[in-house]
């Protein structure tokens, strides 16, 4: 299927209920139109579609009298729910779907049309509903040819709505000199049409033009650079994406100049933008422009760094809407200072739009998780409240001064910082914070992008590597998943096997049974369940623990009435031990033998006064991957330079090994002159 092809098919509407019910019977999913006689027309569209999601536009016109409040009634015939909506409050009950007005488009004139849109779930099939009524009157099936609906006549709600989920192609066109500087292939037509395969509706895609721009005082850019740039902007608009193109490094190569280079720096970035919106100027709503990617300005005040982006900001929008053609209300997407989500960053923003008063713009910050915890630093190993609050605090911001005075918000990067490192968070900790980050993005009407090369895209095989992480981070884009208080139990290799109890966090979904592989195990044998607490019993665990080698064992499945399965996994381990070694700091390891266990995070203090000792020395909990790391292969748990060049010559180290399983366990090192001596006690 070409990729023109692939993204017209969401958007062409049926005429008969025959055409529907035939597509529904060849298994293909298409929308649909209905209408009214003298009374309403529906337009329902399935715009895009993914297993178990989707996401509908539907918009209504009223051609009876003047309603002053609205009520649009349909079955959903195949058990679909709304999980999210957005111009309208859609609930469902017993499988019919009620859509009401919302304050603000309460009134319908007579001849007049009012849009909304949600994302909804379903089971094994997703086929269209075939009758509407809109305050109790029927809306019947019109004779008139389909049509396309234009891509276009949104408001900047609905295309910043209908741009969710989004995706970032990163370190490729913005990698430095070149576009396979980072080590990614050429952006092709294949990869940018799986993009919309995987269910994505939007790209975000990331440039960097310092290399491809000239010499003052033209500063011309390179006609086959923005040639390419176009080129791949072509390849996502015939899939039917929806793209945000930027100015991305460019922040920190040169734009973060403003204090000591302000004239050179404006005329730049006029000749830079001015040359993007004239290549663009005629293209589609789908496309969008966002002025500057993570701002930050050296050797600044605050308050200069958030007027040198308001400057940039109102520069952008001078340029670009000076251009005309499609520029002169394209949405046009601003950040916060590093596009962060902290209350002043937003607020600081908030005062830009209002002196803009320019209603077809959009706001948008990152969102990587709570610091700590993303990096495994200060002892944030756990998905917690702190966490959770780290969520709450930026989303609302956003949510409260934009979203609800009707700016849209895009989260143009997005997902867990370090989720790509293998080992530096949990695994099942990462996949909590992908169901609550997702949902509460949802609940907020938060346009989520995310940052592929976090996760880890595969581009060679067109797909992703951790299909654990893919999975629960796809099933937040329209539903919530079960999760539990732990994904791993560890048993002693040599101590009695007993019951184990987990707790269940079902997020307000039902628990439908725990499976090993594709065996349903039975209740009341294999597991007993009294509210939410889960109890293995010990003899499905001595069954699947079999000789008990270290390591994982086994994994259990608890399924959920929706989203991703949560996965128990079951390890045999006993305490690791460490011994005595002796080695250069820059390469000293503390010879572990980890007996199946797993390092959790490491601590450090001088022994003399009790002070932080190592690396970022606010915190005695030193960083997974940086100050530390496990290398389970050769039994050793590295140091290195990473930690010794922070600590003092010839102050003993007292170091506290926490591990997964509860083991702890004590460690001194001391360097002097490049020798690192270290013992158990």
């Amino acid at each position: 299927m070409t990729g023109t092809a692939h993204g017209r098919r969401r958007r062409i509407s049926l005429i008969v209920a025959a055409v529907a019910a035939l597509a529904a019977g060849l298994g293909v999913i298409l929308p649909q139109v209905a209408s009214a006689s003298g009374g309403c027309e529906v337009d329902y569209q399935v715009r895009s579609e993914w297993p178990g999601g989707f996401i509908a536009d539907v918009a209504v016109t009223n051609h009876g009298a003047a309603l002053d409040g609205w009520n649009l009634q349909w079955s959903f015939p195949s058990g679909q729910t709304v999980v999210q909506a957005w111009n309208a409050d859609v609930t469902v009950s017993g499988g019919t779907a009620t859509a009401k007005n919302v304050s603000y488009n309460r009134e319908l004139a007579s001849g007049a049309a009012v849009s909304f849109g949600f994302a909804g779930s379903f089971g094994a099939r997703n086929d269209l509903p075939t009758a509407f009524t809109l305050n109790g009157a029927t809306c019947t099936i019109p004779s008139e040819e389909p049509t396309e609906t234009p891509p276009g006549n949104l408001t900047p709600m609905e295309t910043v709505a209908a741009m969710q989920p989004g995706f970032n192609l990163g370190n490729s066109l913005d990698a430095i000199p070149d576009e396979t500087s980072w080590g990614n292939y050429p952006i092709n037509q294949a990869l940018v049409a799986d993009v919309k395969d995987e269910g994505f509706n939007s790209l975000r895609l990331p440039v960097t033009w310092n290399e491809h721009q000239g010499e003052g005082p033209d500063y011309a850019i390179d006609p086959a650079y923005l040639d390419r740039v176009e080129e791949v902007v072509n390849w996502a608009i015939e899939e039917g994406l929806y793209v945000l193109l930027n100015v991305h490094h460019d922040s920190w190569i040169w734009l973060a100049d403003m204090k000591t280079n302000r004239e050179e720096i404006l005329a730049r970035n006029e000749a830079l933008w001015t040359a993007i919106a004239e290549r663009f100027r005629d293209y589609p709503p789908t496309l969008l422009f966002e002025s500057i990617n993570e701002p930050q300005f050296y050797d600044a005040t605050d308050a200069e760094k958030y007027g040198y982006l308001d400057e940039l900001n109102k520069q952008f929008h001078e340029i670009v809407r000076g251009t005309g053609g499609g520029n002169a209300d394209r949405v046009l997407v601003l950040p916060t200072l590093h596009t962060s989500g902290d209350q002043t960053p937003v607020d600081e923003l908030a005062q830009t739009f209002t002196d803009l008063g320019d209603p077809n713009v959009a706001a948008t910050i990152h969102f990587y998780g709570y610091w700590p915890f993303a990096m495994n630093l200060a002892g944030g190993t756990n998905f917690d409240q702190v966490v959770i609050d780290g969520i709450h605090d930026a989303f609302d911001n956003v949510y409260d001064a934009f979203v609800a005075n009707d700016i849209p918000v895009i989260i143009g990067e997005y997902s867990l910082l370090g989720g790509n490192v293998e080992g530096k968070v949990e695994r099942g900790e990462i996949l909590k914070f992908l169901e609550y980050a997702g949902y509460y993005a949802r609940e907020k009407n938060l346009t989520t992008m995310l940052w592929d090369c976090v996760p880890g895209y595969d581009r060679d095989n067109l797909q992703f590597r951790d299909p654990e992480y893919w999975g629960m981070y796809q099933a937040a884009w329209t539903t919530r998943s079960g999760t539990a208080s732990t994904d791993q139990v560890f048993f002693e290799r040599a101590g009695q096997i007993a019951d184990e109890t987990v707790t269940l966090n079902p997020n307000g979904l039902e628990f439908e049974g725990l499976r090993h592989g594709d065996t349903r195990l039975t209740e009341g044998v294999d597991y007993t369940r009294s509210g939410n607490e889960l109890t293995l019993k010990a003899s499905l665990l001595t069954e699947l623990l079999g000789n008990r080698q270290y390591g994982k064992r086994a994994d259990l499945h608890a399924d959920f009435s929706a989203g991703q399965p949560w996965r128990i996994s079951l390890i045999s381990y006993d305490t690791p031990t460490i011994a005595n070694a002796t080695g250069a700091a820059n390469t000293f390891a503390i010879p572990t033998e980890f007996k199946g266990d797993q390092m959790k995070t490491m601590q450090a203090v001088y022994t003399d006064d009790g002070s932080n000792a190592g690396p970022i020395d606010w915190t005695s909990y030193k960083e997974w991957g940086v100050a530390f790391k496990p290398d389970y292969a050769a039994n050793q748990l590295v140091l290195g330079d990473a930690f010794f060049k922070d600590v003092q010559d010839n102050r003993q180290v007292k170091l506290t090994l926490y591990f997964w399983s509860g083991a702890t366990l004590t460690y001194y090192v001391t360097e002097s002159g490049g020798t690192v001596i270290g013992t158990t006690g």
